[in-house]
Order: structure tokens, then sequence, then C-alpha cells
């Protein structure tokens, strides 16, 4: 996959994450199982080799450890045959938790 060059640093600090996804977008694809390969406070990405379209609205389950997230969110770029980049819509107050808490995870294995 060809490497994109980003003049602007990011706001929102991402980690690499390994965890199983479920999603469910407004497409006839169906439920698909997936891997959440990249994680942040704003989004995620998720690898999958037939990713959602640009735009499309999705929901889909997190399973990380013990924990699972419930999340809302947005295709905001694609990579066909790779993945998918997803940006988090409202979620739920539990989940924003469950969220936050693997982030200080992340961030201490990181640090």
């Amino acid at each position: 996959m060809p490497e994109t060059e980003f003049s602007v640093a990011r706001t929102n600090p991402r980690f690499s994450f390994v965890a199983e996804a479920e999603v469910l977008g407004e497409s006839n694809q169906g439920c698909v199982t997936a891997r959440v390969s990249e994680l942040s406070s704003r989004g995620c990405y998720i690898d999958t080799i037939n990713p959602f379209s640009l735009g499309e609205e999705l929901r889909f389950k997190i399973r990380y450890g013990c924990s699972t997230c419930i999340v809302p969110g947005k295709v905001i770029y694609s990579h066909s045959g790779f993945g998918m980049g997803v940006l988090f819509g409202k979620m739920a107050t539990g989940d924003r938790a469950t969220l936050e808490s693997w982030l200080d995870e992340l961030a201490r294995k990181a640090g």
C-alpha cells in the first residue's frame, strides 16, 4: 500500500491496536467480521478486503480483551483490498469510557 505524507501533525494520537470487529453498514454487505489495526479517540482503521463505500454510515462492535464497545461511525477513506478509515460518531457513555480505557492502556504501553 503506498504511503501518504501528511503535512499536519495529528491532534489525537493514533495507536497500533489489534482487535476483532463486527461491522454492519447501510449497504447490503451484511455483517462483516474484520480487524481493527489502529485506534485513536476520534476513529480507527479497519482491515478488510472489501471496505465499505466512502461516506457510508456504519455501526460496529469492537472486542478487545474481555471488553466490548459498540460504535457508530462513517467511512472517511478507503483502500480497496486493504481496509478503511472510520470516524467515530456519538457513542453511549459506557462505550466511550471503554474506548478511553483502551487508549489509556495503549498510551502507557507506548510511553
